[in-house]
């Protein structure tokens, strides 16, 4: 099963920690991504598109403001969610103040 995981953290609350704890953290975050999964940081800014009328509509703004901002998001397999719980609990988001929201993907593939 794939699970998105959702990472949110602040730079600040990064910067807090020594230079060990945080290549203990990013050591975490290379036993995901040597699981294969895919990981990427997002930038503190985004499109937001809608379309309720019919006419696609955009609006451009920073998330800066926020405690904890969206920092980044990976997509993990995993046979249980308990699996992907132990793999994110130290990673750096979840350990540095801000945390890992986890959500099983459903496969919509035609069959």
């Amino acid at each position: 099963m794939k699970f998105l995981c959702l990472a949110y953290g602040s730079e600040a609350d990064w910067k807090k920690l020594t230079p060990a704890e945080q290549n203990t953290l990013l050591a975490a975050d290379q036993r995901i991504r040597d699981r294969r999964a895919f990981m990427s940081a997002v930038e503190n800014h985004a499109t937001t598109v809608t379309a309720r009328d019919g006419t696609p509509k955009t609006d451009e703004h920073p998330f800066a403001t926020s405690r904890v901002p969206l920092a980044g998001f990976s997509i993990i397999e995993a046979d249980d969610i308990d699996d992907v719980v132990r793999l994110v609990a130290d990673t750096p988001c979840a350990r540095a103040g801000g945390a890992i929201e986890i959500r099983p993907l459903l496969d919509t593939s035609p069959h």
